[in-house]
């Protein structure tokens, strides 16, 4: 692909109320109006340009959400306090009591956990599934599947989902393909690509500080205007907003995301190239070694390369304990969940952001003890963090040093 979403979020521009460059920020939880009659129209969703409460809307998460419909190509946006608030929202819009989920098997484990053990509680079931196995993903299909529900690129094992071929596949039984693509902003179009649901942990790479917690929903107007519905909408009802003045900083932070994961990606392709070079277990879909290269090199918008994530197989918890404490140690990063920050981030996340899975689930999948998942930083030297890392990986005799490049 070569969709140019960067120019669209560039053009869009917006004055503030005394002739700022940034608009103005809401910070009002309810809105005047000057007729009653206005405030009827607007609870019953016939107005445009008024607000009526902020857990309904507010011009600053507007903004916000016109910014991410540009970015990933859709008719409109929804924001929300958290990317599970987006998740959740999203699945019960689309699913009632009885219906069914098809899975990725590889997915952030909140995600899993709400999916297994909480919508069962509304009596909505999940079949998790290979979704890179379209056959896998076919049969899994009952009468009553309301969504088909995967990772642009999956969290942590950065499996690439053929989002073309599921589109395709839903579309033929007239179900929504809902698509997470947080770890892929910019790098891949999901929308341009057949998803009808774009959703967003905004947390991570789209802002890029690690400063706040927020998601977004990407679709159709109607759509998102049928989450927002004061009387049965999942948006409004489930109460999870954001607050005025984090979608005004996500949004001063989005004018550098095209940069931003033009050197997260450059720096994660630098260490995982070199990483298997000397001979280590690394997983990265830029390397032709990776299953889904293909499928990314189909698919991805190759401006923005093949993304920021990459991981290690250490061989086991206690070494890869080992290795990110001495990393942290040597101020290569932090040991930390979460991705999208300036700094390295790594964390094992079969005992952190996977812990959810089942271990005998996360070794059926290849989720190993000893996989360590890493958000790579915007280093300005990579060359210098990759001599860094591989002295850490030496001294924990993790890499003999006569296995190392030359």
């Amino acid at each position: 692909m070569d969709f140019k979403a960067s120019d669209d979020l560039q053009d869009l521009q917006y004055f503030g109320e005394y002739g700022g460059v940034n608009p103005s920020i809401s910070d009002s939880s309810t809105y005047t109006f000057l007729s009653a009659k206005t405030m009827f129209d607007t609870f019953e969703g016939n107005t445009e340009g008024c607000y009526l409460y902020s857990r309904h809307s507010s011009p600053s998460n507007l903004y916000l959400g016109e910014a991410l419909a540009a970015v990933e190509g859709t008719e409109t946006a929804n924001v929300t306090a958290s990317g599970m608030g987006a998740i959740s929202a999203v699945i019960l819009q689309l699913c009632n009591a009885g219906d069914h989920i098809v899975s990725s098997r590889t997915i952030y484990g909140g995600t899993y956990a709400l999916m297994k053990n909480f919508l069962k509680k509304f009596n909505i079931a999940t079949s998790f599934v290979d979704t890179t196995n379209l056959d896998a993903v076919a049969m899994a299909i009952t009468p009553k599947t309301k969504m088909i529900y995967c990772e642009s690129v999956s969290n942590p094992l950065l499996e690439v989902a053929d989002i073309e071929a599921l589109s395709k596949l839903a579309k033929k039984h007239n179900i929504p393909l809902v698509v997470d693509n947080t770890f892929s902003p910019l790098s891949i179009s999901p929308a341009k690509l057949g998803a009808d649901i774009v959703i967003h942990s905004l947390t991570k790479f789209i802002n890029g500080t690690s400063d706040c917690v927020a998601g977004a929903v990407c679709g159709t107007k109607d759509f998102c205007l049928g989450l927002k519905d004061v009387n049965n909408g999942a948006g409004m009802l489930l109460g999870s907003t954001l607050d005025s003045l984090r979608a005004s900083s996500i949004l001063k932070n989005m004018r550098t995301l095209h940069l931003r994961m033009k050197k997260h990606s450059t720096n994660a392709m630098y260490l995982a190239e070199n990483f298997e070079k000397d001979g280590l277990g690394v997983v990265y879909p830029g390397l032709q070694s990776h299953a889904g290269h293909g499928v990314m090199k189909k698919q991805f918008n190759p401006e923005y390369g093949f993304g920021g994530l990459l991981t290690l197989d250490v061989g086991s918890l206690e070494k890869a304990n080992a290795l990110m404490e001495l990393m942290q140690k040597k101020h290569l990063g932090y040991l930390a969940v979460s991705l999208g920050f300036y700094k390295t981030l790594f964390s094992a996340p079969g005992t952190s952001t996977s812990s959810e899975i089942p271990m005998e689930e996360q070794l059926e999948m290849g989720l190993s003890n000893g996989l360590i998942r890493f958000s790579i930083g915007l280093d300005d030297h990579i060359d210098r963090t990759y001599m860094a890392m591989k002295d850490c990986l030496i001294q924990l005799n993790i890499l003999k040093p006569s296995s190392v490049k030359v």
